[in-house]
Parts: structure tokens; C-alpha cells; sequence
């Protein structure tokens, strides 16, 4: 069975019971991600060699893009899973490598702060020696599946050397960690991203990933890429979540007094077309990107900043037609309509905000620095 036919089944026999839940009570998806790393879909993209099924971004992006059409809170968890294990396969322990692979792992990221929000890439926590240890002190913004993952991916400054941060490995019950809010917020209600504070967290000086001063190389040459493609693919799934739902609707709804269905209106099949090429657009983008990306073509790193912008702007305009042409209908929650028109509202202010990846594509285009 490969991985999609194993998502076929997750999503048939878990996650579409699920979704509404999730959602409706703000609950972590675990369910699902256990019956994920059961049939080997937490370790696809970790090596053959420490179990894992050894796929990459196109793969992972297949299974995110088919998780967000049912439950895109379970596709951001997932997202960001898969960001994480891209740089502990290249930095991380064998024995935490060996966990995700046998799908008894769950990681993420942990790099948005308090005091310089959606700059990721520009961490205030600090992590100084203690003797044998190294001892981190932060605040964490924004963390998906926060006290739910079994790790973090962490960003500090650095503790010496030059540079803008370094990267370690923080098992999620360690002492020091605490979280200051739960999340009840408009969408991706179930992810359970919350800030995370650190005060006095002991870590050991072997849990660093790469050298110190060296996580923006990390985060510039592993992560980005793997986020934007990934974040494009959750929003590209929701679109095709949200239209073919309208698509339903519509084609069975009728006027009985007429003796036809909405989609016989002109105007209704009109707003489904827009919605349907620009959904196409963006997956046309999506899939050049993974493609600038395994060729190491020239314009890669412009495809990786306009990818997550353009997918999430679009997601806006193809849930914005879907509730239009679904009238009041879509708001009923069993529709499944607004909660994915709340849920693709988040893409776009998530860091890299769009606003922040439009002044970067703006730079590129000009010969403008980056950073």
C-alpha cells in the first residue's frame, strides 16, 4: 500500500469523523496522528536507513495538500512535523530520527517569538553554558502542537560565535517549559499552537542541530523551502476542500418550482470556474516549485517565497466563492464550508506573513539584498 492509499483509509476511517470535532472543541487531532505514524506516514520523509519510508517534499506535499481537504488543522500539525523532520534527519540523534520513523515520534517547530513576530528567522531567546549544560530562555509566540509534539525544533541566539541564531533539539517535557495561554481562535482551531515560554530549560550541549551561529543556514536553506511548500499545499487542499463541496451543493440543490439546480444558473457556474482555475493556478505553482526545487534551478528561491503568498491570497478568493455561491447554506457547520473558509484565513498571516513575503519577492526582483 503506498502512502496515499494509506491516507485514503486514515482519512476515510479517522479523520473525516473527526474534523468537525476538531474544530467545533478546539481538540488536538490525536487520533489521527497516531493512526498516521501506525501505517508509516510520520516517517515518509525519514531515510530507509533508520526505518523510515524515505520520500520527499513532492510526497509529503501530496499527503498535506489530502489531509487540508478534510481537516486542515491536522494538515498545519502534519506541515509542520515534516519541516521538523527535514532538519533532524540532516542534524538530529539516530535514536529520535529512528522514533519518527517508526511513527512513534511527533515533532515540530518552535522559532515565532514575542519580540520579533513573524521575523522567524531573528530569535531574542538566548541559550549560555552552565557547566555541562546549555540553559535556554524564551518567548515563544506561536507553536504548533505545542505540548502535544514529543520535541521542538528550537531557535535561539547564539551562545558565541557570529551569526543571527543556532538550532536545538528540546524534548518537550523539559523542565523549564511552560505555556501562558491555550488557543480558542477563528481557525486551524485544533493545531494546538499556543506560545511556549522557557525559563532555565536544561538541554545538553550534544542536543544542538548544526553549529552554533549556523540556524539561519538552517532555516533559509532546509526549512524555508520545506514550510512554504508545505503551508501552499495545506491552503491548495483546502481550496479543493471548499470547491468540491460547492461543486456538491450546488449540482444537487434545486428549485422545484423551476424544475433545475443552481448550477443550471449561468452566474453560479461562472463563480465555480474562477474558483476552479485559480485553485488550478496555484497547484500549477505548487508544482513548479517542487520541481525548481529538486533541479536546484536558478529561480528556486523566488518559487519558494511566492509559493506560500500566492496559495494563501488564493485560498482567501476561492473560500470567499464557495460560502457565495452556497448562500446561506454554507453556514450551516455541517456543511463543511465555513469551517474551511475560517481555517484558510490563517495562511496569510502566518509567518512568513504574505506581506513579508511580498516585500522579499519585491527585493529579489530588483537585486535588493534579502536580509
Amino acid at each position: 500500500m503506498d502512502h496515499l492509499e494509506a491516507l485514503a483509509r486514515i482519512d476515510q476511517e479517522t479523520l473525516q469523523p473527526l474534523a468537525p470535532r476538531t474544530d467545533g472543541e478546539g481538540r488536538f487531532p490525536r487520533e489521527v496522528i497516531q493512526a498516521m505514524g501506525q501505517a508509516g506516514l510520520l516517517g515518509l520523509v525519514s531515510a530507509t536507513a533508520v526505518g523510515g519510508q524515505g520520500l520527499g517534499l513532492r510526497e509529503a506535499a501530496q499527503v498535506v495538500s489530502r489531509i487540508a481537504q478534510t481537516c486542515p488543522s491536522t494538515a498545519m500539525v502534519v506541515c509542520m512535523h515534516y519541516c521538523a523532520t527535514a532538519v533532524l534527519e540532516q542534524q538530529g540523534p539516530e535514536a529520535v530520527r529512528r522514533a519518527i520513523a517508526a511513527g512513534s515520534h511527533l515533532s515540530t517547530l518552535a522559532f515565532s517569538e514575542a519580540d520579533s513576530r513573524s521575523h522567524f528567522w531573528a530569535p531574542t531567546g538566548t541559550a549560555r553554558a552552565n557547566g555541562d549544560a546549555v540553559v535556554l530562555d524564551a518567548r515563544k509566540s506561536w507553536v504548533t502542537s505545542a505540548f502535544e509534539a514529543d520535541s521542538y525544533v528550537w531557535s535561539s541566539k547564539p551562545m558565541a560565535a557570529e551569526g543571527a541564531s543556532t538550532l536545538w533539539l528540546v524534548g518537550a517535557k523539559a523542565d523549564g517549559l511552560s505555556q501562558p495561554g491555550h488557543f480558542d481562535g477563528l481557525g486551524l482551531r485544533g493545531n494546538a499552537s499556543t506560545p511556549i515560554t522557557a525559563q532555565g530549560v536544561r538541554v545538553k550541549a550534544g542536543d544542538r542541530l548544526g553549529e552554533d551561529g549556523k540556524g539561519f543556514d538552517t532555516m533559509m536553506g532546509v526549512v524555508l523551502p520545506w514550510f512554504t511548500v508545505l503551508s501552499a499545499a495545506c491552503s491548495v487542499g483546502l481550496m479543493e476542500g471548499a470547491l468540491s463541496r460547492a461543486i456538491g451543493h450546488v449540482s444537487q440543490t434545486r428549485h422545484l418550482h423551476l424544475d433545475s439546480s443552481l448550477a443550471d444558473l449561468p452566474t453560479i457556474r461562472a463563480y465555480l470556474a474562477r474558483a476552479r482555475i485559480k485553485t488550478d493556478m496555484a497547484q500549477a505553482l505548487l508544482d513548479d516549485t517542487v520541481a525548481a526545487i529538486g533541479a536546484g534551478r536558478a529561480d528556486t528561491m523566488l518559487r519558494v517565497l511566492e509559493v506560500k503568498a500566492a496559495a494563501a491570497e488564493t485560498a482567501l478568493e476561492v473560500t470567499d466563492i464557495a460560502m457565495r455561491v452556497c448562500g446561506g447554506a454554507a453556514f450551516r457547520k455541517e456543511a463543511g464550508i465555513e469551517r474551511l473558509f475560517r481555517d484558510a484565513r490563517a495562511s496569510s498571516v502566518m509567518a512568513p506573513t504574505s506581506d513579508v513575503l511580498y516585500d522579499f519577492i519585491g527585493k529579489a526582483i530588483t537585486g535588493l539584498p534579502l536580509f
